[in-house]
């Protein structure tokens, strides 16, 4: 990043860091809330699919091409669908006693599914303009989503570093057995988190469709492997128990970097290979440091 500077001064500008910014803010919102899900030992594959939901219900029911409602109502199935798919995630891992991992590979496919049946192949781009603001607009020139983004957050940050529940939380992720048997209680705890994380991905999808403008059936496809690497590579151990959402937030614009440093670097159409063979790396690179940390 430095050498890039150095190299390139525009990559440094007010501008570039905005674009930046507007870029990390999807990932650094559902990371955020992904880190408490990690803390309590679990984690949720399915994240961009539920994204991809949220968007493909607020552009159906907004667009003047489909339903025609009015932009709050979109902002409310939007949220609420996040929420909905949540909470059946979060039933499915708590009541069920599924593996979180299988469970949210089964709703990966079942949201994705849902969301190609109601698009039809067909792509959504009459965004009405009072959904738009929410990607174009901004406070004290600040963009909305950057704004949402850090409150969001400090949010997730205060909840699970400085509250009873954050407490409860990483103690279910360092010994989830020790931690029922004194009162934890864990089932309704992954509900809990699984539900947040949903709204998360409300919250992302509202900004990121209204900032591309088009909603299309691959909407938010390979998201959750930047979700994820965000939580991972930002310290958070995949055993639960350890980590910040601090770290998680350094992470989303480490990662978010990457693509803003290949681009300058001139790969061309080589760039996105590249983006994702280094975010591969560095999960690896991260796993494996925790596990060293562990061992010692």
């Amino acid at each position: 990043l430095v050498a890039c500077s150095l190299a390139n001064p525009a990559f440094a500008s007010l501008e570039n860091l905005r674009d930046l910014l507007v870029k990390t803010a999807p990932a650094l919102i559902v990371g955020s809330a992904l880190t408490l899900i990690v803390l309590a030992r679990e984690i949720d594959i399915s994240v961009g699919s539920l994204m991809g939901l949220c968007a493909a219900v607020m552009g159906i029911a907004t667009s003047a091409d489909r339903m025609g409602l009015p932009p709050w109502v979109g902002v409310a199935a939007c949220l609420g669908v996040g929420v909905l798919g949540g909470l059946l995630n979060g039933a499915i891992v708590a009541w069920g006693r599924v593996p979180s991992i299988i469970a949210t590979l089964g709703t990966l496919t079942v949201f994705r599914g849902v969301t190609e049946l109601m698009l039809g192949g067909r792509w959504i781009e009459r965004i009405p303009e009072g959904l738009r603001a929410f990607g174009t607009g901004g406070l004290g020139g600040v963009p909305y989503s950057v704004t949402a983004a850090l409150v969001f957050a400090l949010a997730m940050g205060v909840l699970a570093h400085r509250t009873p529940f954050g407490l409860r939380v990483r103690a279910l992720g360092s010994a989830p057995r020790s931690a029922e048997v004194v009162g934890v209680p864990g089932a309704r705890l992954r509900w809990m988190l699984f539900a947040l994380t949903g709204l998360a991905c409300g919250v992302a999808a509202l900004f990121s469709a209204t900032q591309l403008r088009v909603v299309e059936s691959g909407f938010g496809s390979g998201f959750e492997l930047v979700a994820v690497a965000s939580v991972i590579v930002g310290g958070t151990s995949i055993q639960g128990g350890r980590g910040t959402v601090l770290g998680t937030v350094f992470a989303a614009w480490l990662l978010g970097s990457l693509s803003t440093v290949l681009i300058f670097l001139r790969l061309g159409e080589a760039a996105t290979y590249w983006e994702r063979m280094a975010q591969g790396v560095l999960i690896l690179a991260a796993v494996l440091l925790d596990r060293s940390r562990r061992a010692s």
